[in-house]
């Protein structure tokens, strides 16, 4: 057990990951309005979109007139998704307004490459070569190396941590070969695989490997371990979690279209502050932002916690 860390970066990611999957329509007002409630939460990481073929992700064909229309708040950093050079053009032309930096996209799982993408592990290595060129070209910074289906995929079963090593050493040479130095390491479950003890063998076998890279995690909860998994991680250390508030979202290329969300990113907060680690966010009003985003898809989502409360709420109710 590594000492737990004394503050957790959250990345919320409910805007982009929410309004990609709801079957909608969402208006564009709405997705502004959820992404201003989001700044004054304390949040300083809001991913606000994806630029990406509205023919394939239909709730984010609106995705420039979202970023032109929400009021920026100083201090927080907000980012957009892309996949292609097309997106990284739309998402460049707000360089002003949205934090821009590259990653290498990489996934464990070959089944799951070929469904996501459409390519082999190969074909997407030489697609992240000249992705990771194309950012450099720009100006666009790349020092994060990102491993989908980290955990386990639906379409090839389980996945050994020696199968994400090799993941994250393509990902690395690819960065040499460009001359770019990694800094971050995330790791996603992407369909809900990981339990406690997966998660601490898969984080032990990276850490091994890169002891000087942070760990991130961008987990599902697809089988209600979301939590338990961040607990898990927590105690290894890691300060650097993907959420979306009220749990929404979710893979769309999963094949569970059912299945529930990103971990609730007031449900994290609620954990971490239960153990006595700084997140820097008012629980109470992203609890609130978290009924909003309900109301703004219109059924229930996920989360538990928007409709129990805090603790604290009621322990000031108790005193």
């Amino acid at each position: 057990m590594t000492d737990l860390p004394k503050y957790v970066e959250i990345h919320e990611e409910g805007p982009r990951e929410g309004f990609q999957i709801e079957p909608g329509p969402i208006s564009s007002a709405d997705k502004i309005r959820l992404i201003e409630a989001l700044a004054e939460t304390g949040l300083h990481h809001i991913q606000v979109c994806s630029f990406v073929n509205p023919r394939i992700v239909p709730g984010w064909a609106d995705a420039e007139t979202v970023v032109a229309g929400f009021k920026a708040k100083p201090g927080i950093h907000y980012t957009g998704l892309w996949f292609n050079g097309n997106g990284l053009e739309r998402a460049l032309a707000f360089r002003d307004k949205l934090t821009i930096t590259g990653a290498i996209s990489l996934t464990a799982s070959e089944g799951f490459t070929q469904k996501n993408l459409h390519r082999t592990h190969a074909e997407n290595l030489a697609a992240m070569r000249k992705q990771t060129a194309l950012h450099l070209s720009h100006g666009v910074p790349v020092t994060r190396i990102g491993v989908m289906a980290a955990f386990g995929c639906n379409y090839q079963g389980d996945i050994s941590p020696a199968q994400v090593v090799s993941t994250v050493e393509d990902g690395m040479a690819i960065a040499e070969e460009a001359g770019t130095e990694i800094t971050t390491i995330s790791l996603a479950d992407t369909m809900g695989w990981a339990v406690p003890p997966r998660i601490e063998r898969v984080l032990a076998e990276v850490r091994s490997r890169w002891p000087d890279k942070t760990l991130a995690l961008h987990l599902h909860d697809t089988r209600g371990l979301a939590v338990a998994n961040a607990h898990a991680a927590l105690k290894m250390g890691v300060s650097q979690f993907d959420s979306t508030v009220g749990g929404l979202g979710g893979c769309p290329f999963a094949g569970q279209p059912k299945a529930a969300g990103n971990i609730c990113t007031e449900e994290l907060v609620l954990l971490c502050e239960e153990m006595g680690i700084e997140t820097g966010i008012d629980l109470d009003t992203l609890i609130e932002v978290g009924r909003m985003a309900e109301d703004i898809v219109g059924h229930q989502l996920p989360s538990e916690l928007i409709h129990a409360g805090s603790l604290d709420a009621f322990r000031r109710k108790a005193a």
